[in-house]
């Protein structure tokens, strides 16, 4: 039996997988699945829902965007409440959230309502999305940690082709409504799943040092790993004082802390700006360098289907190479694709090779700023931190159509748009390759990087 002060999230990080890790995570890609469809089920029904209630461009355009505020509410204001109610609890939240927007958008009865409803959707997604990743992250050892949090937005991609061909079977039969329908129909059914298949994050039990049921919790879920239980709790990850403690808000901007918040706040804006850039615009702005509608649409096409093999590569790479230096690699590829990607539209065949290459590295990008962002912040408030980094860069995921549409109108070509958007790139890479908290050191949090030696269990 283990001591009360052994230090168990060392070793966890340092022994192998167990299955039943790997069943947690899969949970885990399963709630991304539901993110990817949610995210864009709006966009594939539009045309649906335009033609019944006779919807102006500007109208739609707003419907695209409610989903998206609603994220990034749910995750500055809802993820947050996972340190204080636990992982488990708050998806489950999300879930019950965002079944019950999905229904009832599917019987909606115009513009204002459907708008409404997605805001509401919205919350309770990115509640999971930000805590899903969370509890992946700490349910995976070292060595496995960056493939673990990469496939939850392998799970993001497959979502929302899933979901483009669900939306194609059911729209030319039974219009928008069913389409919503079976959104919620998914969700609902996920949440017995995770009542008996995710158990509660083992680094939050561990904060819980004056719960009586804590130890009994950690233990079970021990066991289920086939690790050895715990006589007492372990010593406390975060150290306690007698003084009243600041919210978990402002423990994320504290002096120690500040640096790279801001910077991680950098990181997400710029890389969600570039990937909601590119997955909005591209197939209209290569219409607009020459292309026919249907070569436009098949470019966007490659970008979806790049990102499913983007981000599981991350991970892979993250098992080899400090995730740091693989992210900012990806980020100065995706840079450096962008600025090449207009000037090859005359060559249809190049121009689809480089779609799918940037695809495969803008998705990678996201999937990696997932992974790393746990590693910033304390068990206590990693909740908090990372539902604050995925809400500021839903910000950039709102003004990035926005700010595209704007210099369209101001006269801008696609070339200047996208080495802006490289630019934005550039930008993020500097902010991820300046976090202090990433690099592996002695005394480093507990889920601090390391690149495994030879010969580390896997």
């Amino acid at each position: 039996m283990s001591t009360p002060d052994i230090d168990l999230r060392r070793r966890l990080d340092d022994g192998p997988m167990s299955r039943f890790q790997w069943s947690v995570i899969a949970v885990c890609v399963l709630l991304n699945v539901l993110d990817g469809f949610d995210v864009l089920v709006m966009a594939y029904t539009s045309d649906s829902v335009s033609a019944e209630w006779q919807l102006s461009g500007s109208q739609i355009g707003m419907l695209l965007s409610a989903g998206l505020v609603g994220m990034a509410l749910g995750s500055l204001f809802l993820a947050p409440l996972a340190d204080r109610w636990g992982r488990r609890k708050t998806i489950l939240v999300g879930l019950t959230l965002a079944a019950v927007g999905m229904a009832l958008s599917a019987l909606s009865q115009n513009a204002l309502q459907l708008g409404a409803l997605r805001v509401f959707t919205g919350v309770g997604i990115g509640a999971i999305l930000a805590t899903s990743n969370v509890t992946a992250a700490e349910y995976a050892n070292r060595r496995w940690r960056g493939l673990a949090v990469s496939l939850n937005s392998t799970g993001y991609a497959v979502g929302a082709t899933l979901g483009g061909v669900l939306a194609a079977v059911l729209l030319s039969s039974f219009g928008w409504r069913p389409v919503f329908a079976c959104g919620a129909a998914a969700t609902a059914l996920l949440i017995p799943v995770v009542l008996v298949r995710l158990p509660e994050s083992m680094d939050f039990l561990m904060t819980q040092q004056r719960s009586s049921s804590a130890l009994k919790r950690l233990n079970t879920t021990l066991r289920s790993m086939g690790q050895a239980p715990l006589e007492g709790m372990p010593r406390p990850v975060a150290s306690e004082t007698g003084k009243k403690a600041p919210s978990r808000v402002a423990r994320i901007l504290a002096p120690g802390q500040l640096h790279d918040t801001l910077l991680t706040w950098g990181g997400f804006f710029a890389v969600m700006f570039a990937f909601y850039f590119v997955t909005s615009w591209t197939p209209q702005l290569l219409v607009e360098s020459g292309m026919s509608a249907t070569e436009g649409v098949t470019g966007g096409t490659l970008l979806n289907l790049g990102g499913i093999f983007g981000s599981a590569l991350l991970g892979f790479l993250a098992a080899r190479f400090r995730l740091q230096r693989v992210l900012a690699a990806y980020l100065l590829i995706t840079a450096a694709l962008l600025v090449l990607f207009v000037p090859a539209v005359p060559y249809f065949g190049l121009l689809l090779v480089l779609g799918a290459l940037i695809g495969v590295f803008v998705n990678g990008c996201v999937a990696g700023l997932y992974a790393l962002t746990p590693t910033v912040y304390d068990p206590s408030i990693r909740g908090t931190g990372v539902g604050w980094a995925i809400g500021i860069g839903r910000i950039g995921a709102i003004v990035s159509p926005l700010a595209a549409g704007g210099l369209l109108d101001l006269g801008w070509g696609p070339g200047g748009l996208f080495l802006l958007v490289s630019g934005a790139l550039v930008l993020g890479t500097l902010a991820v390759m300046s976090l202090r908290a990433a690099r592996p050191a002695p005394g480093a949090g507990p889920l601090a990087e390391e690149r495994p030696r030879a010969g580390t269990p896997d």
